[in-house]
């Protein structure tokens, strides 16, 4: 029988392929070094190296009968730790990009979405306080604030006085700010 590391890498690849163990081994030995020493140079990391070695042989071995070696077999581990280095690069963009993606939704989404149930609910407040006015009042305030009618055309509209007007619109203003608070009040003034 002829000693494995006597074997060229063509008889290694030969033998492999018909499922002999003893030659993945020779050429494990042959080239795991070799190719860590490349795989940490391009990682510049030597824990994803040895990864991408461990993952080079395994593929090796679990496809030794399907793989068609067009180059010599140094050529082949060589180009199989770049892709696996290529690859590993488009992992980590594409997690760093979904990392990247969730922090912005954690900083400005739950914001947004707080923001929007907070003044959801802070108009609620608001149009229940309007509600509770006086309802000659409220229909005075409400044409001025929300339908946006000046003094004149709310006093044509319900043939009243301007100064009637004037009046009701600044006793719905107090109302609010009292029962609103002034905080709530200067938001609701925002707001209409």
């Amino acid at each position: 029988m002829i000693a494995p590391d006597t074997l060229s890498d063509t008889e290694l690849v030969d033998l492999l392929q018909s499922g002999d163990q003893v030659a993945y081994t020779q050429i494990y030995d042959r080239y795991q070094g070799l190719l860590y020493i490349y795989a940490c140079k391009i990682t510049k990391d030597e824990i994803e190296a040895e990864d991408i070695v461990q993952e080079v042989f395994f593929y090796l071995w679990d496809k030794r009968d399907t793989i068609i070696f067009n180059t010599s077999l140094s050529a082949y581990l060589y180009s199989a730790v770049r892709y696996k280095f290529f690859n590993l690069l488009d992992h980590k963009k594409v997690r760093s990009n979904y990392i990247d993606s969730f922090k912005e939704f954690i900083e400005n989404g739950n914001i947004e979405a707080d923001y929007a149930i907070r003044e959801k609910e802070l108009t609620a407040l608001i149009e229940k306080e309007i509600s509770l006015l006086p309802p000659k009042m409220r229909e005075i305030f409400e044409l001025s604030r929300k339908a946006q009618l000046s003094h004149k055309e709310i006093a044509e509209k319900l043939n009243i006085s301007e100064k009637t007007v004037k009046n009701q619109v600044n006793n719905a203003l107090k109302q609010l700010r009292v029962k609103l608070g002034m905080f709530t009040f200067l938001v609701f003034l925002m707001k209409f």
